[in-house]
Parts: structure tokens; C-alpha cells; sequence
């Protein structure tokens, strides 16, 4: 995960995106142990309040836990949430960009080719 603190995302989206890429990715199993506030907000140099709250989104919507003492974990069944977050926010982008005059032949286009990179 990497955090820009130049981005116009904020840092506590950042993190949130990154934890939910991880898991997305298989690169965090359920069950996995994530690193703690305090670990996280040094790793990277930002204020634990920030870490604290994507840590609270991510409890939020499922897809982290928290055990009290023992630190935060990768939910199990997390795959749904995110999937749902992607169509989301897919769907937010698609509207954005014909609203924008992007006709919907170049819209699946660009989903083709960009599939292709991955």
C-alpha cells in the first residue's frame, strides 16, 4: 500500500482503497491481522486519527473487524462489500463521464482496453 500525501484523495481514502486493493487481490487472507494505527500512522508519517478513521469505515462496511486488545483483522465474506464499492463507484464514473459527452461506445472502449492492462 502507498500513501501520497500530494494526492487530491484524501489520506484516509488512500488507506482505505489500499486495505480493500489488498484483500481484492488475495494479498490479505481473512483472518490476516492488519498493522495497528499507531504502526501505520508512523510507517507513513500521518496523524493516527486519520489511520483511526478509514480503520473505522473499513469496520463500518464490513470489511475489517476489530477485537479489542488484539487489533484489526481482514473480514471473512469481505468480497461482496467490495465488489459492491466497485460497481458503486463504477457506475458514479460512467454517469460522471457521459454526463461529460464521453458517448457510451468510447466508455466501453476504454473498459476493454484498461481490462486489457490489468
Amino acid at each position: 500500500m502507498s500513501i501520497d500525501p500530494q494526492s487530491r484523495v484524501p489520506i484516509y481514502e488512500q488507506i482505505y482503497r489500499g486495505v480493500t486493493e489488498l484483500a481484492a487481490n488475495k494479498l490479505l487472507s481473512p483472518g490476516e491481522k492488519l498493522p495497528s494505527v499507531r504502526e501505520l500512522s508512523k510507517r507513513y508519517s500521518i496523524n493516527p486519527n486519520t489511520v483511526a478513521k478509514a480503520f473505522g469505515m473499513l469496520e463500518r462496511d464490513g470489511i475489517i473487524y476489530s477485537v479489542p486488545g488484539k487489533g484489526s483483522f481482514l473480514s471473512g465474506g469481505h468480497e461482496d462489500v467490495i465488489l459492491s464499492n466497485a460497481c458503486r463507484e463504477f457506475e458514479e464514473a460512467a454517469v460522471k463521464a457521459h454526463k461529460s459527452g464521453l458517448s457510451q461506445e468510447k466508455m466501453i472502449e476504454i473498459v476493454k482496453e484498461t481490462g486489457v492492462r490489468k
